[in-house]
């Protein structure tokens, strides 16, 4: 007869499931990041964004960036 594997976990044997105040405490650490990033994290966020669309069009950005250059000298 094959014995099961012996998992060591940080549950000892017990159900992995959240307490009531573990979840609360997550709660409270989470709202106190939040607020505490403010504007700055929005601002990240944003430029985050912008990032990801810009790399996934990096070759259409580059051709658009010459033509504004070159727009802007032949206009200046």
């Amino acid at each position: 007869m094959a014995t099961p594997p012996n998992w060591s976990t940080s549950s000892f044997g017990h159900a992995a499931d959240t307490s009531p105040g573990e979840r609360s405490a997550l709660g409270e650490h989470l709202h106190l990041c939040h607020s505490a990033a403010g504007r700055l994290f929005a601002l990240q966020c944003g430029g985050e964004a912008l990032h990801r669309f810009l790399a996934a069009r990096f070759v259409t950005t580059l051709v658009i960036l010459a033509l504004l250059i070159g727009c802007a000298t032949l206009l200046g």
